[in-house]
């Protein structure tokens, strides 16, 4: 397997594949200082919109990073792996409040972690609008 840069709107069948099935992700953001931050987060991904999303609560450290970085938004990579295969996507991201934007990114997590978050008043969505797909997948 060659780790391949991909374009995130047509990476290609496996990878999509690959992102369809069930897994953990990571979301990196940058703090204040420049320094990375890590977390485990559920990840849906929409290429024909060329767009990620991440599920979060307003009061997280990594919603106040993205929010840090002013309304260009933050540079941030989202990555998932399963034994020798990984896909990250990288973009920027930004904060929406957006009452049927968090409902449709709800239903796009339930489909794929097959389960439905508990309601939760301070949710938001990260929305990362993707510039890059990398990976063996």
């Amino acid at each position: 397997m060659t780790t391949m840069a991909l374009d995130p709107r047509d990476p290609g069948p496996d990878y999509l594949a690959f992102w369809r099935e069930r897994h953990v992700c990571t979301l990196t953001t940058p703090r204040p200082d420049g320094t990375p931050h890590v977390v485990p987060v559920g990840v849906t991904y929409d290429p024909a919109a060329g767009i990620a999303r991440v599920i979060a609560n307003k009061h997280s450290q990594k919603v106040a990073h993205v929010q840090a970085a002013g309304p260009s938004g933050a540079p941030v990579a989202v990555c998932q792996l399963a034994g020798r295969r990984w896909a990250t996507l990288e973009g920027r991201a930004v904060i929406r409040t957006e009452a049927e934007l968090i409902e449709d990114a709800v239903r796009r997590y339930a489909e794929r972690y097959e389960r439905t978050p508990s309601p939760n008043p301070d949710r938001v969505l990260i929305e990362i609008t993707l510039t890059r797909a990398l990976g063996r997948a």
